[in-house]
């Protein structure tokens, strides 16, 4: 446990320094890149008075997006940064959301929702562009998917591998994102499968633009 608390802190640190100054034009500069955000954000489609939780929520935008499209949910989301939680604090007090969204800190990989927000599962789950960057993915995605209500479902939008796309894009969009600390992960439609196996739910996964991106939703029984 102290082994795992450390490297929990090392990730933290790491995720401070790459954060530190670029929280303030994230929102700006990666709208033309984080694609099918919304589309993701849509395709929620969340009951009224239910819960929504956002594994690592950044700069809150995501959160702040889907608060305005479902007006009777109660939104939750966690960042293992603290620079990118004080941006997002900043920015859904500026949104008129601190009432309706609640921000904690935690790991992605091992979390308890019970302990960030005394909520035991979430009618919906979301990952936005967190999977690439977190070293532990899969086991973000079991966590995210045990914090998932029977009958719920977890979405994930994600970079693709570009297989519809010149081969100079993709090594030079990999290369690029790696100075971010950003890998798109290969397996990712064959890992969520299995999740979805394990859980005896089912797997939608679409490639989208190309594959530029990917959109998936794991449905729970």
């Amino acid at each position: 446990m102290q082994h795992a608390h450390l490297e929990a802190g090392a990730a933290a640190a790491h995720m401070d320094r790459i954060y530190r100054h670029q929280r303030f034009i994230y929102d700006l500069t990666r709208k033309y890149y984080l694609l099918g955000r919304d589309r993701m954000i849509a395709g929620l489609a969340v009951p009224d008075g239910a819960s929504v939780l956002e594994v690592g929520c950044g700069t809150g935008r995501n959160l702040i997006e889907a608060a305005r499209r479902y007006p009777h949910a109660r939104f939750h989301g966690f960042d293992i940064s603290a620079k990118m939680l004080e941006t997002a604090r900043a920015n859904v007090a500026r949104a008129g959301m601190a009432g309706r969204i609640v921000l904690a800190e935690g790991d992605a990989a091992d979390f308890s929702a019970t302990r960030l927000f005394g909520v035991a599962a979430f009618e919906r789950v979301f990952i936005s562009y967190a999977l690439s960057m977190i070293p532990a993915w899969e086991a973000t995605v079991g966590a995210s998917l045990a914090a998932t209500a029977p009958g719920g479902s977890l979405h994930v939008v994600d970079f693709g591998q570009q297989t519809g796309l010149p081969h100079w894009f993709g090594r030079g969009l990999h290369g690029w994102l790696a100075t971010f600390s950003v890998t798109p992960r290969h397996d990712l439609e064959e890992a969520l499968a299995r999740a979805a196996a394990d859980a005896g739910g089912t797997l939608a996964f679409t490639r989208l633009y190309r594959d530029y991106a990917a959109l998936a939703v794991l449905k729970r029984r």
